[in-house]
């Protein structure tokens, strides 16, 4: 059977469709990545569970117990799933019909929303967030007719700024008994203040999204939440696969969220919010650089006037950043994860010689 044969048992979106462009797909040779909101130092667990001839728990005890407690939910608003990319997935399986209804999202931002519905056949369609990066309320209501799933990023990737608490109040009044509002806070360790959580009690179709992959520095474990009230939990159990974390996972989530666990982690989150700080203030002194905009998370998105010419100089010096450039609003603009402080001084020396050199072309 030739490819062209087997590509035409394709479904027909699935031919269409452009894959996630994630940092590892993207690709790059370098000793300094900063492109993929990762922690940048490995953290060491060792392996405790040896039971692998079993097949594990679908939603194990010990990690469900302790996230509900770290997220101040009951057992039953948490569930455990393959990082919060199959959370997204979930969703939209278990809301969405296909071919017939639609998820919201407000781009710039994170882009496997539009991959998971569209993979699924659902129509995702977009209402671009104003100027300043916030909701368009007025222009959302307009198109709500017909979606069952808005997801909204707070703080959002790539901007990195928290969106309006009172936005959010008036989406999810808006929404109400007509779709479901998913929250993903995947950075909200670096602004715990800002979670929905709180909110579960009185908006029953709020989601929110978590992981262990930013501010857990665990990344490579493939490791994420979804928290609701327990009628949406019921639904999403119908449709997650059997055995979604493997024992190991499971054993290291569990580790990750003891007390010890969390200590370190808000250890690390201190550490980023230090060396970011360190950072901005590098960034804003350099000529070339136009803005750096606020940020509530482990990464910074920054404005310069030869964004171009910067990604691929610093690319070919094992410096890789993540290019935003090409996203809704972000034109010149780059998007740089929060490093050790030697990375990060490394970035602005590497930005500094550059500069020297543009300007005495």
């Amino acid at each position: 059977m030739s490819s062209k044969s087997i590509e035409a048992l394709a479904r027909e979106n699935v031919r269409q469709l452009t894959p996630y462009q994630s940092a590892r797909r993207l690709g790059g040779k370098g000793d300094v990545w900063l492109n993929a909101n990762e922690y940048p130092t490995p953290v060491a667990f060792e392996l405790t569970q040896q039971t692998l001839n079993r097949y594990p728990e679908c939603q194990p005890e010990a990690v469900i117990t302790r996230y509900a407690a770290y997220a101040g939910l009951n057992k039953d608003q948490v569930l455990v799933n393959r990082g919060a990319d199959e959370g997204i997935e979930l969703v939209v399986r278990a809301f969405c019909e296909p071919g017939q209804d639609a998820i919201m999202i407000c781009p710039p931002t994170y882009g496997m929303y539009s991959v998971s519905a569209e993979t699924i056949g659902v129509e995702c369609r977009k209402v671009p967030t104003l100027a300043n990066w916030q909701l368009d309320l007025p222009a959302m209501q307009a198109q709500l007719d017909g979606v069952k799933v808005v997801f909204v990023c707070s703080p959002n990737n790539p901007t990195g700024q928290v969106i309006n608490p009172e936005d959010l109040k008036s989406l999810l009044e808006m929404t109400r008994d007509r779709a479901i509002v998913v929250a993903d806070e995947a950075y909200i360790e670096f602004c715990p203040q800002a979670t929905l959580t709180t909110w579960l009690q009185d908006y029953p179709h709020l989601v929110v999204l978590r992981t262990l992959s930013k501010a857990f520095a665990l990344a490579g474990l493939r490791c994420g939440f979804t928290l609701a009230n327990k009628p949406v939990i019921d639904l999403l159990l119908k449709v997650i696969a059997p055995y979604p974390l493997s024992t190991p996972v499971a054993d290291i989530a569990a580790q990750a969220l003891s007390e010890a666990g969390l200590t370190a982690m808000r250890g690390r989150v201190a550490e980023i919010l230090r060396n970011r700080r360190e950072l901005v203030s590098a960034l804003q002194a350099l000529p070339g650089v136009e803005q750096v905009y606020p940020s509530d998370t482990n990464y910074v998105l920054f404005k310069l006037s030869e964004c171009s010419v910067v990604f691929k100089s610093l690319w070919d010096q094992g410096i890789i950043l993540r290019d935003q450039s090409k996203q809704p609003g972000l034109g010149g603009c780059l998007r740089i994860t929060i490093g050790t402080e030697a990375e990060c001084q490394r970035v602005v020396t590497a930005l500094n010689a550059l500069s020297a050199s543009i300007t005495a072309e």
